[in-house]
C-alpha cells in the first residue's frame, strides 16, 4: 500500500485562542498522538492537506514529516473537526501507528448499481451508511460497496451481504440490516400519514380568542 506524504509545520503554542489565530492566518492547528510518547502539536497548510483527504481518504496511511525534523512518522486520520457552515477543516487529529499493527476503525457503506424495485415504483430504504471493521492498518479500506441491483420490492440487504476485503473482520452483527426497498403501496402510505399528521396538527390548532376587554377595546 502505498503511503501518502504530508509535511507539516511545529508550533509551540496551544490552546483555542492560538487555534484562531493559526485559522486566521490561513492555517489548520492539529496534534499528532504516539505510542505512548508525548502528543506533536503542529499546523498544516489546508492546500498540503486537501490533495491527502481527496487521494488517499481519512484511512489512507500518512508519512508525516514535521518541517526541521528528518524522522517520518506514519499515522492515521483520527479525527477531523469541521467548520459547521463552510464544511472546511478546522482541526485534525493524527494517531501515529505501527504498519502491523490492527485497528478498529468506521468506514462507509456505498450502495451501487439501480435496483430492479426502483424501476417498479419501490423506494430504497436506507437503515444505516457505515460499519466497524477490524484489520491491519494498511489493509483497511476507504469504503465497502454493495450492489443493491438485484434487489427487488421486499428485499432486504444485510451486514452479511457485504464482499470484504481478504483480512478484513465486519464486527457489526451479519442480520444488521443495511438497506431494504419498499413497496408502492407502503410508500405511499407514509407519504399520505405524514401529510395527514400535517393537516391534523393545522386543524388542530387552536384560534385565538380575544379577551372580552380586548374587544370591548377595539370597539371603541
Amino acid at each position: 500500500m502505498e503511503k501518502v506524504t504530508l509535511v507539516v509545520q511545529p508550533r509551540d503554542l496551544t490552546g483555542s485562542r492560538n487555534a484562531r489565530r493559526l485559522r486566521k492566518s490561513g492555517l489548520i492547528p492539529g496534534v499528532l498522538y504516539g505510542h505512548g510518547q508525548e502528543a506533536t502539536a503542529f499546523a498544516v497548510d489546508p492546500h498540503a492537506l486537501r490533495p491527502v483527504l481527496v487521494g488517499g481518504g481519512t484511512h489512507a496511511v500518512l508519512s508525516v514529516t514535521v518541517e526541521g525534523h528528518s524522522k517520518a512518522h506514519n499515522a492515521i486520520v483520527k479525527e477531523l473537526e469541521l467548520d459547521r457552515v463552510k464544511s472546511t477543516v478546522t482541526h485534525i487529529d493524527l494517531q501515529e501507528i505501527r504498519l502491523d499493527e490492527t485497528i478498529e476503525t468506521t468506514v462507509a457503506v456505498s450502495f451501487e448499481g439501480e435496483a430492479i424495485g426502483l424501476k417498479s415504483g419501490g423506494m430504497l430504504d436506507e437503515s444505516t451508511r457505515e460499519v466497524t471493521i477490524k484489520g491491519l492498518v494498511t489493509a483497511i479500506p476507504e469504503r465497502l460497496v454493495l450492489d443493491i441491483s438485484a434487489m427487488d420490492i421486499n428485499d432486504t440487504a444485510k451486514v452479511g451481504d457485504l464482499v470484504v476485503p481478504e483480512g478484513i473482520e465486519v464486527m457489526n452483527d451479519p442480520e444488521e440490516v443495511l438497506c431494504s426497498l419498499l413497496p408502492p403501496r407502503k410508500v405511499e402510505e407514509e407519504l399520505e400519514e405524514g401529510a395527514e399528521g400535517a393537516e391534523g396538527a393545522v386543524a388542530g390548532a387552536e384560534p385565538e380568542v380575544v379577551g372580552k376587554g380586548e374587544a370591548e377595546e377595539s370597539a371603541d
